[in-house]
Formats: C-alpha cells, structure tokens, sequence
C-alpha cells in the first residue's frame, strides 16, 4: 500500500524552501528536515490549494483553523551514494514510506518533511527505520504528543 497523495511531498519550491529554512536532525542513517507549512508559499500564493474545497471558502480567524488542517507532506530524498542500484534505493523508499505510513496517526498537521538516506542505510531494515523515524519526529517535535 502506497503513502496516500494527500501526503506526499512534490513540489519543488516546497522542497528547496524546507531546505533552505527547515529545522535538521539526524540518526546515523537517517536526516530528517522538517519545516511548519505557513499561510503563504515562497511564490505568495495561497498553499489552499491543497484543502478540500469547503475548507477553502473560510475567511478570516477560520482560514487559521484550515491552514492547521493541512496533511503533514513526505518526501524522501536517496542519492547514488547510498547504492548505485535503482533496486536498493527503490527498496529503502518502501521501507521509509510503509515507516511513515504506520506513524501518520500520530504526526501533527502541517508539516512539510524530507527525510535524507545516508549511505550507511543500505544495511537497515524495516523495523531499524521504524524506530529512527519515530526517533527523529519525537525529536523535531512533529509527533502530535510532543509539539
């Protein structure tokens, strides 16, 4: 089962923004960026686009409340040094994804994050990556207990 579009991360300026501004943390095969979605894009557009479109026709302290509710977005970022394998770096994705999936219930809305492979991940596995992601949220505060 794949990760639901509602939270997947695509968008170019979204990445080069959480880049640029977003909040690092770091496990030895995992980095985690992570950055709170505001009102407003880097491009001045609305990020409302992403809302249903009910939630779109609130104005004023209630578009605060919308904004709140927009889905946490993933994205993973795995370069060739990780592996020069597409299969490696494809199986380590699935692995971080169906990670992500099972923790989704306990991330809080609005956040942008990236999570970076290092090299070394080549030799994790599923539950390794379970427990670092669940490490790295807790510790960006992302998991709904600990924002």
């Amino acid at each position: 089962m794949a990760l639901p579009k509602a939270h997947r991360l695509k968008n170019r300026q979204d990445f080069s923004a959480l880049f640029r501004k977003g909040m690092r943390c770091s496990t030895p095969h995992l980095t985690l960026r992570a950055l709170r979605q505001s009102a407003k894009s880097e491009s001045g557009k609305q990020s409302l686009s992403r809302l249903p479109m009910a939630a779109t026709a609130v104005e004023g302290n209630d578009a605060a409340i919308a904004l709140s509710k927009l889905p946490s977005l993933l994205g993973i970022s795995i370069s060739q040094k990780v592996s020069k394998r597409a299969v490696v770096r494809n199986r380590i994705k699935r692995q971080l994804k169906a990670a992500f999936r099972q923790l989704l219930p306990k991330v809080a809305p609005g956040w942008l994050l990236v999570i970076v492979v290092k090299p070394l991940a080549t030799q994790c596995d599923y539950h390794q990556f379970l427990q670092e992601l669940e490490q790295l949220l807790v510790e960006a505060e992302v998991l709904n207990g600990y924002s």
